[in-house]
């Protein structure tokens, strides 16, 4: 039986990838290794787990701005997130992402979905982004 999640597309776009569920905040500066697309905060509840390709689902952004430079890095080197799933506003990922689509064609969608919708979205779950940013499980 195919779910949805409604959500509001921040950076349009098309994705397909499994879900990588992360219960807590991050900060693409610092978090996450820009060569690898490993998240390397020990803090962090993923610590370890690669973003490449994967739908990144996640409460929110905090830190430095620079973090979209971080996501610049990662769509370089084809290591960026298939997608970015958020339960709030993420501008430093936006950013990063508009950026990367204009600098190096990578796409990488950015949707904003409802807190308690978050909890929808499972670790290991195979998903479809959509440019109206409804996301399709199941």
């Amino acid at each position: 039986m195919e779910r949805t999640v409604s959500g509001r597309a921040v950076v349009p776009g098309e994705a397909t990838g499994i879900v990588l569920r992360s219960r807590r905040t991050i900060s693409l500066w610092g978090g996450v290794d820009p060569e690898t697309g490993r998240i390397i905060d020990p803090r962090h509840d993923r610590c370890g787990a690669s973003l490449a390709g994967r739908v990144f689902v996640y409460p929110g952004e905090k830190g430095s701005s620079t973090g979209s430079a971080v996501l610049l890095e990662l769509a370089r080197r084809r290591l960026a997130p298939a997608a970015l799933v958020t339960g709030s506003l993420a501008p430093v990922a936006t950013l990063g992402s508009i950026v990367a689509e204009e600098l190096y064609g990578v796409a990488v969608p950015v949707v904003l979905v409802a807190r308690d919708d978050l909890d929808l979205l499972k670790d290991g779950d195979y998903v479809c982004v959509g440019p109206d940013g409804i996301v399709r499980h199941g």
